[in-house]
């Protein structure tokens, strides 16, 4: 399994250039950071950690732009992937994103890696004039087109909330396909969307039974008609014991995403370097 970082990054502690560059240094595969444009003060939907309206903390409102983010992370290091964990597709226009993405695929020399959400704010997703209950709908849309953008010389889009005629769009992506992973809870109404439109699935901090969930996202993968495995990362909100390890390495995962504290860039490093020992990984 490969290891991955998630900063949940702010405009305060260490900047994501200089993590992903030490986490390059130090053996990781690839960096995450997380997507929400903004916070209505006031929301009615309920966070799916606290169960009601208020915030874990405050970096929710303070959460930099991930393309930007990961654009200075791209500009340090060479090899390790670049990713979102999770992304919001549908708080953009899907014609610029499709751009933005593509070009910090065509920039980095092939490394982005899309993980997404649905969005569990819905209030936010309003201010977007997306309809909270038509969601994955609108993902849905928004993949698709973006996928045209990228692997065709001209590309069109028909749907109920995009719609463009015949475009050229350049650069396309270095990889013929980027990787999309959905980060949302495992259910059958999210493996069956990712079974149908995406490449896999990362877990969310209160996922529990995860072995059995991915059993579940296989058993759908299959009956979708579907070649190969999902690519399945786990977000480590908890501590494994090795017989959790073990197991996930036996289903097929494909990577674990450790989570690092958004401090002074002292404070990481050293975390980095316990995590890196614990985990044994060798220096890139």
């Amino acid at each position: 399994m490969r290891n991955g970082l998630v900063l949940f990054s702010s405009d305060r502690g260490i900047t994501p250039a200089d993590l992903a560059r030490a986490a390059e240094e130090r053996g990781f595969d690839t960096f995450y950071v997380p997507e929400h444009t903004h916070i209505p003060v006031r929301r009615d939907a309920a966070h799916p950690g606290t169960g009601d309206e208020t915030l874990p903390d405050d970096r929710y409102s303070r959460t930099l732009d991930p393309w930007v983010s990961l654009a200075t992370a791209a500009q340090v290091t060479t090899r390790i992937r670049l990713a979102t964990a999770v992304a919001l597709p549908v708080e953009s226009d899907p014609i610029t994103l499709a751009k933005t993405i593509a070009t910090l695929d065509h920039l980095s020399g092939g490394r982005v890696d899309v993980g997404a959400g649905f969005g569990w704010n819905t209030d936010e997703l309003e201010d977007h004039h997306v309809p909270p209950q038509r969601r994955r709908t609108v993902l849905r849309e928004y993949v698709e087109a973006m996928r045209a953008l990228w692997t065709q010389d001209e590309a069109s889009y028909d749907g109920e909330f995009v719609r463009f005629g015949p475009s050229w769009a350049y650069p396309k992506p270095v990889q013929a396909h980027v990787p999309l992973i959905i980060g949302a809870g495992g259910g059958p109404k999210t493996f069956g969307w990712i079974s149908r439109h995406a490449d896999g699935w990362m877990t969310t901090p209160q996922e529990t039974d995860i072995s059995d969930r991915i059993e579940a996202l296989r058993a759908a993968w299959a009956d979708a008609g579907r070649e190969g495995s999902p690519d399945i990362r786990i977000l480590i909100a908890f501590r494994p014991d090795p017989a959790d390890l073990i197991r996930w390495a036996e289903q097929g995962v494909s990577e674990l995403i450790w989570g690092v504290p958004d401090k002074s860039e002292d404070e990481v490093l050293a975390h980095l370097d316990r995590l890196a020992g614990r985990l044994g990984l060798t220096p890139g």
